[in-house]
């Protein structure tokens, strides 16, 4: 079976994996518990916190994300969060908090709005809650939360912590965990990091770590306190995605090679302008507008709102049959909205390409 060349696969997760990755991954098995492997993790240390703009550990765990959404529930709050919620991914971690046994008040908006630091100002004051789930890009709707303006907001709420979904943000847009006084802040592997899917990766500040020594029922797999020991000794926590750790650290180096992440984060916003001048020009003309307001667009991955007449899934199908893959709109959105997911090792001229077949398609 021949592999189809790199750069026509542009669903918004998971995403391609380049050749490189996927050479790094195979190579053979380690004792988990051994030397080797207390190498490999202390060699990615350094990497993984300035992936993540931080000097706290940074936590690996074999899961997906969706694993440490829990852990940010479990760990982090005690009996009620507000649930920022503007898309599926915000429904999910509101009905996390509800599965775990905790009390949520959901903050909703329409799909591909976001919720703004006044509102989550407003709905602090008038809600008895002890943390703040968020999703800072969401994957349905391709809107970009102002994270950094929402945790200026928590700054006056010193006993309400901040849990973020950053998992199509972290690696392809500025997520800076320390600066902008995260309390939790997760993504995984399969995103703007561009690896296989298998594991998760995630920041607790230190009031994060306090308040889950409070909680009892924090669970065991995805305690975050077991989950920080581990990472102070240079340990997994449990057998972890060995072949996954050797593909982040070969991707670790790449970034480095490209000029750290300040440089993917460039390339990442290249090429969300780039789908911008194509709306502007003969995508617009086409009848494509983006779901998300100006100033709230995800860089890695654009709902756009297809022409009227057309079918978001149907124009999905068409470039699958000439061997393009993008994304149909998510839930209620499938059939008038497309995704296009230009993440992790994706180049603008590849995003030009796809961009190419979707006016093809949509003739």
């Amino acid at each position: 079976m021949t592999a189809p060349s790199f750069g026509r696969f542009f669903l918004p997760g998971p995403t391609e994996v380049h050749p490189d990755i996927l050479a790094a991954v195979a190579r053979p098995m380690i004792p988990h518990r051994g030397k080797k492997m207390t190498e490999l993790i202390a060699g990615m240390v350094e990497p993984l916190q300035q992936l993540f703009r931080t000097r706290r550990r940074v936590l690996v765990g074999t899961c997906s994300a969706t694993g440490f959404m829990e852990m940010a529930v479990r760990s982090g709050v005690r009996q009620r969060a507000l649930s920022l919620v503007s898309g599926a991914f915000g429904e999910r971690f509101a009905a996390i908090v509800a599965a775990a046994g905790r009390d949520v008040v959901r903050l909703n908006v329409t799909p591909g709005q976001t919720i703004e630091p006044d509102m989550l100002d407003d709905a602090i004051s008038r809600s008895e809650v002890d943390a703040v789930t968020v999703v800072h890009s969401e994957t349905s709707t391709g809107a970009l939360a102002p994270v950094e303006a929402l945790a200026q907001v928590m700054r006056r709420h010193p006993d309400v912590l901040l849990l973020v979904d950053a998992v199509t943000s972290l690696a392809g847009s500025p997520v800076e965990t320390d600066g902008w006084g995260l309390d939790f802040v997760f993504t995984g592997s399969q995103k703007a990091l561009a690896l296989p899917p298998g594991l998760a990766l995630g920041v607790a500040s230190e009031r994060m770590l306090e308040r889950a020594n409070t909680i009892p029922e924090r669970g065991a797999y995805l305690d975050v306190l077991a989950y920080d020991q581990a990472a102070a000794e240079m340990q997994p926590t449990n057998t972890p995605a060995l072949s996954f750790y050797y593909g982040l650290d070969a991707q670790l180096k790449r970034i480095a090679a490209e000029g750290g992440v300040e440089a993917r984060w460039r390339r990442h916003d290249a090429m969300r302008q780039t789908v911008e001048q194509w709306v502007a020009g003969r995508g617009g003309a086409m009848g494509f507008s983006y779901l998300p307001a100006d100033g709230r667009r995800s860089w890695t991955v654009s709902c756009l709102k297809v022409p009227q007449g057309k079918n978001g899934r149907a124009i999905a199908q068409a470039l699958g049959e000439k061997g393009w893959t993008i994304g149909s709109g998510y839930g209620s959105l499938k059939e008038s909205t497309i995704r296009i997911g230009h993440m992790g090792d994706h180049t603008v001229a590849g995003v030009q390409g796809v961009l190419a077949e979707v006016e093809a398609a949509a003739r």
